[in-house]
């Protein structure tokens, strides 16, 4: 969401433009399947984490721009609030020691970004949700500086035509209406990157499809919003809604939601391009002055920057990435499931997890795909994101199964199996695997944490809103401190 776009007005013929020049990159990036040489290193990967700004109290700090101007670091971004940030980590090979090196490195740079960003009156917080946030804190004043929020604000709510209904049920209800996307910016979120080839992508994204119930339940790290306990993963509902440009006629038509799980498993990665060009009008149809079809027959690799842009503004739970690198085409699953934190080392955990885990399932002979429906995929994720490390999902050859008995029995060992495979360091590997079993045999994750903690704080007289900001800062403590979240004390 972080590419700059001028604020400006768009016209019929703007849109009439872009929509031209996407089909014509969709042609092109057909032919680029065909004829181009793709980077093909599959243990390339990469990490995007956002991160909320919190002041001492556990309040939003709505301070990001001189947050950033003070951590003067580029790795370090905008995000769509002004209570957001996110930091963006260089890919690397996924093999040796990488993952206590990439440990290291990022606990560096958010201990330095943290002591800067205190000149500015914030702490910086890995969670999927801030607690403390309240609807002051999600307006159309709250939008970052870059012009593309107010841009995106303003064409999603040209296609509704209404205010925005945020409508979840689970341990208590909310329900209210945003007449901003401002909601959006509560969801903080990891994104893990997978480098591949067109021919190994298609894979890769369905077993990526496969497991996003199992990450999403066993890292499950956002069970509350305005002040309510909701989902123990609220941010997948709460993402769902806060970027939907649909009207309740459209969603009784049938027309797809901009938050996508999708709808059939793929078998090129053209299949999920197609679908964007097909179902998705343009929210910011901005043309690039390149011919895509003239930079291709003249030897040269085209960025189909609309296609691109376009392909930013559909927001999948696993996404397509097409760049071009050093004028090489390459090809991404970027992987949205996950919220962020509660750690460095349980996002590590996490993501030692989904990579050992996708390479089995993705090399497998029988793969998991072929013996599950999509709409099984799509109920287990959505089931998971309710209920958590406690959910019970469909697993082929198994049945209904608890999440948490599935992962020690079945999984834990393919994933120990696939990182052997991308050639893991063993330490590496055992330790933070070995997170992930501890949460699952003790049922004690990032969201079950938080809630434990509120309530033992509410026991102790705690009214509402300070508990929340009580076990805020406690978590924020805890957090610093980068012991894993089943290891952390409710008070």
């Amino acid at each position: 969401m972080g590419e700059n776009v001028t604020a400006r007005v768009f016209s019929g013929e703007d849109r009439q433009r872009y929509r031209q020049k996407v089909r014509a990159c969709l042609d092109v990036f057909a032919r680029l399947l065909a004829e181009a040489r793709f980077d093909s290193e599959r243990r390339s990967f990469g990490l995007e984490i956002e991160l909320n700004l919190t002041d001492e109290a556990g309040d939003p700090a709505m301070v990001n721009a001189a947050a950033l101007e003070a951590i003067a670091d580029p790795d370090f971004q905008t995000e769509l609030g002004q209570f957001n940030v996110e930091i963006n980590l260089e890919p690397r090979l996924l093999g040796g020691p990488v993952m206590s090196e990439l440990e290291s490195s990022v606990r560096a740079s958010l201990n330095s970004a943290e002591d800067l960003a205190n000149t500015a009156g914030a702490h910086m917080m890995l969670i999927g949700i801030l607690p403390t946030v309240t609807e002051a804190h999600l307006t159309a004043d709250s939008f970052s500086a870059n012009p593309r929020y107010g841009l995106l604000n303003e064409q999603i709510f040209a296609a509704r035509g209404e205010d925005i209904e945020i409508s979840i049920s689970g341990v208590e209800r909310l329900q209210t209406f945003a007449d901003t996307i401002a909601p959006e910016a509560a969801c903080t979120s990891v994104q893990l990157h997978q480098l591949c080839d067109p021919e190994a992508f298609p894979a890769y994204w369905n077993a990526a499809q496969a497991i996003a119930s199992l990450q999403v339940a066993i890292g499950a790290n956002s069970p509350f919003f305005f002040g309510r306990e909701l989902w123990a993963e609220t941010r997948i509902a709460l993402f769902e809604q806060a970027t939907d440009t649909r009207p309740d006629e459209l969603k009784a038509q049938g027309v797809r939601p901009r938050v996508w799980f999708g709808e059939r498993w793929i078998t090129s990665i053209f299949d999920l391009f197609e679908e964007n060009a097909l179902y998705f009008p343009a929210l910011l149809p901005v043309c690039d002055d390149e011919d895509p079809l003239e930079t291709f027959e003249a030897g040269g690799v085209p960025k189909l920057a609309e296609l691109r842009l376009h392909n930013g503004t559909i927001y999948r739970w696993n996404r397509p990435i097409y760049e071009v690198v050093d004028g090489s085409p390459h090809l991404r699953v970027e992987n949205r499931v996950l919220p962020a934190g509660p750690t460095v080392v349980d996002t590590l955990a996490n993501a030692a997890f989904y990579y050992g885990l996708i390479r089995m399932l993705a090399e497998d002979e029988r793969p998991i795909w072929s013996r599950m429906s999509f709409s099984a995929a799509e109920e287990n994720f959505h089931i998971a994101a309710r209920e958590g490390i406690e959910a019970n999902i469909y697993w082929p050859g198994v049945g209904g199964v608890p999440v948490a008995e599935l992962v020690l029995r079945r999984l834990l060992p393919l994933a120990h199996e696939g990182l052997d495979r991308w050639g893991l360091d063993p330490g590496d590997r055992d330790r933070l695997l070995g997170i992930v079993e501890r949460r699952c045999a003790m049922l004690h994750n990032g969201a079950s944490w938080q809630g434990a903690t509120y309530h033992a704080l509410l026991e102790d007289g705690l009214e509402r809103t300070e508990a929340l900001r009580r076990m805020t800062v406690l978590y924020r403590d805890h957090m610093h401190s980068n012991e894993p979240v089943h290891d952390w004390p409710l008070l």
